[in-house]
């Protein structure tokens, strides 16, 4: 494919931008999951990319899903995630962002998003990004309703070396605001036996580069992390399981000391 398409985007049927789980989940934990999928509507071909391309992180975070449908499942949390990739349009990312739509990721140009007409990047955020950051609207608004104590968490990962520079970080917490859960998580994680925890680590959130923290949590006034966990850890299944066992573990433990605080918004 050369170029962005000419015609109309249409999303493949049944393949709607929004996957959750456990939307009935007793946990006060949301979980939101932005760069899950790693989808490209057929329309767009394959951006341009070779298949090796398109199973690196410029597309996805890689593992971040089975340890977000796990950690689901262990806490009885409502998960919502976004199927399409990140290179189609990055659902972490202001829609005003240059990086919205790359068209470089890292040092990889991206051939179908060249050329995109006004038109046709709102094309992309009307069926893809709207949606997916609408139902989180949803389900916040839902919980506030009902007075149901909500924490807000998003899950990434994190490549083991960028630009050459080795990370040591097995995990990371993001936040900007909030000083509730993440010194919690923090001093929770640093009880780890051999785990070197990343304080703001490897990135920072900021309200111009980032997306769901600043604007579902920050902006509701919700205790809210980002977790970045290094792709090493959770490539396949086992990591995927135990990485999902330990958070489980860590916010369970949490969790009593965020309501004693009084600190748990609906």
């Amino acid at each position: 494919m050369n170029g962005a398409p000419q015609v109309a985007l249409r999303l493949d049927p049944g393949q709607v931008p929004v996957i959750e789980r456990n939307p009935d989940g007793p946990s006060p934990f949301v979980l939101v999951c932005d760069h899950y999928g790693r989808q490209i509507p057929a329309q767009l071909g394959d951006l341009g990319l070779p298949a090796s391309e398109l199973t690196r992180h410029i597309a996805w975070d890689i593992g971040i899903a089975g340890v977000a449908e796990r950690l689901s499942d262990a806490l009885g949390a409502h998960l919502v995630a976004q199927r399409y990739s990140r290179l189609v349009i990055d659902c972490n990312r202001p829609p005003s962002a240059e990086s919205s739509i790359p068209l470089v990721s890292e040092i990889t140009t991206i051939p179908g998003n060249d050329g995109l007409t006004r038109e046709q990047a709102e094309e992309r955020r009307r069926l893809i990004f709207q949606p997916y950051h609408d139902r989180i609207d949803a389900v916040l608004d839902a919980r506030r309703a009902s007075g149901r104590p909500t924490v807000l968490l998003s899950l990434h990962s994190f490549t083991p070396v960028y630009h050459g520079v080795a990370r040591p970080w097995q995990i990371g917490t993001l936040y900007h605001r909030d000083t509730v859960l993440p010194p919690l998580l923090l001093a929770e994680l640093r009880r780890e036996d051999g785990l070197v925890v990343g304080d703001n680590q490897p990135y920072a959130v900021a309200d111009g580069t980032d997306y769901s923290i600043p604007v579902h949590g920050e902006a509701r006034g919700l205790i809210n992390s980002g977790i970045e966990i290094r792709q090493d850890q959770i490539a396949d299944e086992a990591g995927q399981a135990a990485w999902a066992e330990r958070l489980a573990r860590v916010l369970t433990a949490i969790e009593p000391a965020l309501r004693e605080k009084a600190a748990l918004t609906a």
